[in-house]
């Protein structure tokens, strides 16, 4: 279409031609139309449609190659997202991109949508209210490390280059010394140190340096907007500002709690706030326009206002995440990673250099910052170092703000190369040397003795048990009851209660106060608190008990539990097992994340390990005494299978100690091999073993069987025929530990963790009312 303009009182005729496409050619006929009918005359990446698909398949192909080169290096997703944009730059034209504008505009399009989502979903993980409960610690590294470098940078600048606009520094400088808090977050969870100690640290230090920079980014676009469109403007602005702020602290995130507080997790009605939720989201835009705020802030300030968790948080993570940061956040970094030219870097430009110098003194002010205060809080050289790294992090969130600059002419083609560049050679080496510097299970190397065999019997006995569901509640307290805990052998038990992160960034750790009270509107362990709360009252003066709630991802539980086990000196930890029966012998339930946790407790803990096996084999809580009173029922019988070894000793100190209470029938089954050639036991643990034996030979409340078997087989038998007698039967776990007795059961063995004994006892072959304890000693880990 061509346009001929005359301008009025000019004799010059200005021509422009506008090439329009009606209609917009999306969806195409088909290649089957393309091949088969001759009429056809469009070239098949005319239609948006098959486009779009090709560029996002000929993304996902180049990300995931460079991702199977570059994870070895624990290196972030991101990064092969940007080196696929600039892999495939230089065939973007023609092959992808296609020499079109509306191509370029799709791309973007999405590109845009997704990091808006990001934002949104950034937002809704985050806790504000635990800036405000932060420690000193962390609000100090999360202010100086925003303002110094600010500062610095400013300085510096602005001394380089006096005649530039001070405001115009200003704004560029907070974006280079500004804290993400998602940036953190993903660094800390893909190092798997989320809930350590520093990483508890660098989280909180991150979310207050993020709200730093939340407002010190609105400051400066109000700065730069007063040298762009004047005073009075930006007054209005600032105006329009504070009182949407005011709506959202005021009246929306109230009105969004009093919604979460009356609808059930499991709702119609919950679904509706999910989808109100995404439509203010998916509106956000015309909120940007009518307040006054830049886009990328709206976005965010909508996903503060929901609160995190479950019911609402977790339910629009759960149903918005994999689609944003499977298939939208990948195209907008991989269209970030296209815009590279570095051609640019033929052009010499002085401001681009005081830039980059402003850059790197940034960088270096922020890790010296980070690095002074956390040896001024005493920590270790390498940790100080390790959080040092983590608070310099850049990642996906700069790369969208420096993407946006670059679109609205804040910032050149040079300098976006070189800041991209930047945030690529961060993001490279940042995971490698916090790996290098920092193992968390470094602390847990106990050269103390922490094992019920080395706690005096008239000692108190420190117990660590784990929750996962509400049947675990009674497994963990008639166990306990087996325990037969008295004013002279008193116990101590911390109960933790494992809650999977959903719906937030911030792992938590919640100690339960018994002065306050147990109910509370976030409370994710009311039901256990009272349960162990009325078993502490049923045993005065011999059980003591304190619950606590551990709300972190699965994979990062054994952090949680290994601190507290550190902290409490706790010598026995009990874990449920992963696997739950009816009555009727079919499974009710299989967890494979415990399944994983359980192992990775019994490799990481500083101190002695049960796996309780309870299911089709019950220990009901009929089977035990009444602890309210002095009076107790018939004698429960608890069995032994020895056969020697360390954690066998440590089954048997732990039987030894129940059988203190004379309702205890305990019989101690010593299984021999009849045939022992080739079998050499260790002196050192045969010496051990035959003092532990006399020792329990001697009581007149044990009963000691011997019995010979030859091979796995004959175990089998002999354990089939004995089994069912008894209500609780406990192991050694005994792992990799080769012997006569269970020759040709380790390849029939399906669980490894509770060993080849405990693997036997709890399969069906076996038939009985029965739970199985499998224990582990102290591990002996060194460096």
């Amino acid at each position: 279409m061509s346009i001929n303009n005359l301008a009025p009182n000019s004799s010059k005729i200005h021509i422009g031609e506008v090439c329009l496409k009606f209609p917009p050619k999306v969806v195409s006929p088909g290649l089957s139309a393309f091949l088969l009918e001759q009429g056809i005359n469009d070239d098949f990446m005319d239609y948006s449609a098959p486009r779009l698909q090709l560029q996002m398949f000929a993304f996902y192909v180049v990300t995931q190659a460079c991702h199977f080169l570059l994870k070895h290096l624990r290196l972030p997703l991101f990064i092969s997202q940007i080196l696929a944009g600039v892999i495939l730059r230089p065939a973007d034209y023609r092959f992808l991109i296609y020499g079109s504008e509306d191509s370029v505009s799709v791309l973007g399009t999405i590109g845009g949508l997704g990091f808006l989502f990001f934002l949104f979903l950034s937002g809704v993980k985050m806790d504000v209210s635990l800036t405000f409960k932060s420690g000193k610690k962390a609000v100090y590294i999360g202010f100086l490390t925003v303002m110094l470098p600010l500062l610095a940078c400013v300085i510096s600048v602005h001394l380089l280059e006096p005649k530039g606009d001070l405001r115009h520094k200003f704004f560029l400088a907070v974006s280079y010394s500004g804290t993400a808090f998602p940036v953190i977050h993903n660094i800390l969870s893909d190092l798997k140190i989320l809930n350590s100690e520093l990483g508890r640290l660098g989280l909180s230090a991150a979310l207050v340096g993020d709200m730093v920079t939340l407002v010190l980014t609105l400051c400066s676009l109000w700065l730069k907007s007063d040298a762009e469109v004047g005073t009075k403007r930006v007054l209005k602005d600032v105006g329009w500002t504070l009182l949407f702020i005011v709506i959202v602290v005021f009246v929306l995130r109230p009105g969004i709690k009093w919604m979460v507080k009356h609808i059930p997790e499991t709702s119609q009605r919950r679904d509706l706030c999910i989808y109100l939720v995404i439509m203010a989201f998916m509106i956000s835009p015309r909120f940007t326009q009518f307040f006054h705020l830049h886009p990328k802030f709206t976005p965010f300030i909508l996903g503060l206002v929901v609160p995190d968790g479950p019911p609402l948080g977790s339910a629009l993570v759960e149903m918005l995440d994999p689609i944003v940061s499977g298939l939208f956040l990948p195209i907008f970094a991989t269209t970030c990673g296209l815009r590279l030219d570095f051609k640019s870097f033929k052009r010499n430009s002085s401001f681009v250099n005081h830039q980059t110098f402003g850059v790197l003194l940034t960088l270096v002010v922020k890790f010296g910052v980070s690095l002074v205060l956390a040896m001024f809080c005493k920590m270790p050289m390498s940790d100080s170092l390790a959080l040092a790294f983590i608070m310099i992090s850049k990642g996906i969130v700069e790369v969208g703000y420096y993407s946006t600059m670059y679109d609205s002419k804040v910032i050149s083609k040079r300098l976006y190369a070189q800041l991209i560049i930047m945030i690529l050679f961060i993001a490279i080496i940042v995971p490698i040397l916090v790996k290098w510097l920092y193992d968390p299970s470094r602390k847990y190397l106990c050269f103390q003795k922490r094992t019920i065999m080395n706690s005096k019997p008239n000692q108190e006995l420190q117990v660590l048990g784990c929750v996962h569901v509400p049947g675990n509640v009674n497994s963990i307290i008639n166990l306990l009851n087996v325990c037969c805990p008295t004013k002279e052998s008193s116990m101590a038990v911390d109960v933790l209660h494992l809650v999977k992160l959903r719906g937030r960034a911030t792992p938590l750790f919640i100690t339960h106060n018994k002065q306050t009270a147990t109910t509370s509107d976030e409370s994710y362990s009311e039901n256990v608190v009272i349960a162990f709360e009325q078993f502490e009252r049923d045993n005065p003066n011999v059980i003591s008990a304190n619950v606590f709630t551990a709300v972190s991802p699965p994979n990062l539980m054994y952090e949680d539990i290994c601190n507290l086990a550190m902290d409490h000196t706790t010598s026995f930890i009990i874990l449920p097992f992963h696997r739950r029966w009816y009555i009727d012998g079919n499974i009710e339930s299989e967890d494979q994340t415990i399944r994983s946790l359980n192992s990775k407790i019994l490799e990481m803990a500083p101190c002695s390990v049960g796996i309780l096996v309870e299911g089709h084999h019950k220990l009901t809580s009929s089977t035990f005494r009444d602890t309210s009173s002095s009076q107790s029922y018939s004698s429960y019988n608890i069995a032994v299978i020895f056969m020697g070894g360390k954690d066998d000793r440590e089954a048997l100190a732990l039987a030894k100690r129940i059988s203190q209470d004379e309702s205890v029938s305990l019989t101690v089954f010593h299984l021999k091999p009849k045939n022992s050639l080739g079998y050499i036991l260790a002196e050192n643990d045969r010496t051990l073993d035959d003092a532990m034996l006399r020792d329990i030979k001697g009581s007149v409340n044990v009963r000691y069987l011997e019995e010979q078997v030859k091979d796995g087989t004959a175990t089998s038998t002999y354990l089939q025929t004995v089994a069912e007698e008894y209500q609780l039967i406990i192991v050694g776990r005994r792992y990799k530990c080769e012997d006569p007795q269970t020759v040709g059961l380790e390849e029939w063995c399906e669980f490894e963790e509770i060993g080849i004994i405990g693997d036997l006892l709890s399969s069906s072959y076996f038939i009985g009312n029965y739970s199985l304890l499998i224990v582990q000693q102290q591990q002996q880990r060194t460096n």
